[in-house]
């Protein structure tokens, strides 16, 4: 069974879906007002690699992760421009889109706007309104926080903690000074019709209304960063509590940051490093070993170390694979991996592997299942005689494994010219013509042949 940390009760607990063999989740995405970052990024490979993992178990999985495309950053950003919010916003949804396929990750279940949510999110509005979970003022539109008794659930800030040191600012509108924006009248921008003014949603409210939208009711999994435990977390479970009487997912999921030594990155301290720069530079593969090599609650500390660490540890699994694929073809003309296991120590293995990433997603533990793999596989490749069914199994594994993580990588099979230029190089070693198959070893090896 898999066992999963709930943010919500702070304990690890097993998971149950809601609807047998299906599970819903659902992870707060990216305000479009520029590229994605590796922080922002932390939580898009986690949470596919959690998608993965509960498909590889044979569940059908709904992730979805919205953006967000109304927002006063996106405004700034095209009165800066020159241009429009939908062309900024429009812009950076096809960056992040594309950034997502670089980082292999599956593609979502949806990725709902808030700009085509507006309706609902105004019916959604309105119910809380009639609930005397919100109260109107001047054409604003305010949670009302004291009608919520377990107010800071989640992130255990309480409503007395929040009062403390909080100043009423001059004008205040609100009944209660930590009460939050639902619909906010405005000016500049873009802005919609709705009962109370002409404006735009507050953030808080997009995403209950998304997911309700979306799954019309409580979910299994709603994740995130850190970050967003509070206010924004909190603030959703309130209005789902007033609205719909639950607190939104079963189990509430939090990742950790990504660091400086400290310092959280951010463009005001100037150590922002854009996602799809440094996975063009180095590979979604060794991006994806580097972010998930530590536990997903842990903050990550940035340091170019790990990249160097990083490369080794695919270096070391991906070097026997290849070879081992090679062989499969070179040796005895095959191409197809295995499609079931019956090996005792490739089943120990994978029963390993699916202990650890029932283990609260333990991908570090995962990781090191995959060095032994390919441990078994270096085996292989220096036995002399071995039979092509335990090569296939052993692929079959890896491939399975790697896929869970989002680091696999089709392997083409050699082409006839390429195979040729193999067969040259054994035919030298052969005929002891070291000066010709000094020639083609290099090539040799770049193809991934092993060089015994």
């Amino acid at each position: 069974m898999i066992h999963i940390y709930n943010s919500l009760t702070n304990k690890i607990e097993p998971f149950k879906p809601i609807h047998p063999d299906e599970v819903s989740m659902y992870v707060c995405g990216s305000t479009v007002y520029d590229n994605m970052h590796i922080g922002n990024s932390r939580p898009v490979v986690f949470f596919d690699t959690v998608a993965r993992f509960f498909t590889f178990m044979g569940y059908q999985v709904k992730l979805v992760s919205n953006f967000t495309d109304i927002d006063d950053k996106i405004i700034k950003k095209a009165i800066d421009e020159g241009t429009t919010e939908t062309t900024v916003s429009e812009r950076y949804i096809a960056s992040i889109l594309d950034t997502y396929r670089q980082l292999n990750c599956l593609p979502h279940y949806k990725n709902p706007k808030v700009t085509e949510t507006i309706p609902s999110i105004i019916k959604f509005i309105e119910l809380l309104v009639e609930k005397k979970g919100a109260y109107v003022v001047d054409g604003d539109v305010y949670f009302a926080i004291d009608q919520v008794p377990d107010y800071g659930i989640l992130s255990g800030q309480s409503k007395e903690k929040l009062m403390v040191g909080s100043r009423i600012e001059e004008n205040e509108k609100k009944i209660n000074p930590i009460d939050f924006n639902l619909w906010k009248q405005t000016e500049q921008g873009l802005r919609f019709d709705s009962p109370w003014s002409k404006g735009r949603p507050g953030w808080h409210t997009e995403c209950v209304v998304m997911i309700d939208s979306i799954f019309h009711g409580l979910i299994d999994i709603h994740g995130g960063g850190l970050d967003l435990k509070f206010p924004h977390h909190d603030n959703e479970i309130a209005q789902a509590e007033i609205a719909f009487h639950h607190h939104i997912a079963n189990i509430w999921m939090h990742n950790g940051r990504i660091d400086f030594g400290g310092e959280k990155m951010s463009k005001s301290l100037g150590n922002i490093i854009w996602a799809h720069e440094m996975v063009q530079d180095i590979g979604y593969q060794v991006y994806r070993l580097l972010l998930l090599n530590v536990p997903y609650r842990q903050p990550l500390t940035y340091r170019s170390e790990l990249i160097g660490q990083a490369e080794t540890d695919l270096d070391k699994m991906m070097r026997p694979f290849v070879a081992l694929k090679r062989k499969l073809q070179l040796e005895y003309n095959q191409l197809d991996v295995a499609k079931t296991l019956t090996d005792s120590a490739l089943l120990e293995l994978h029963h390993e592997f699916v202990e650890a990433m029932s283990d609260d997603f333990n991908t570090a533990n995962a990781i090191t299942v995959l060095f032994k793999v390919a441990k078994i596989m270096n085996g292989l490749l220096r036995q002399s005689s071995v039979e092509a069914k335990g090569i296939q199994e052993v692929l079959f594994l890896f491939e399975q494994l790697t896929w869970v993580l989002g680091i696999d990588k089709v392997i083409s099979p050699l082409n006839d010219s390429e195979i040729a230029l193999v067969k040259k190089w054994q035919q030298a070693r052969i005929q002891k013509d070291f000066a010709t198959a000094d020639q083609y070893r290099e090539i040799v090896a770049m193809l991934g042949v092993f060089l015994s």
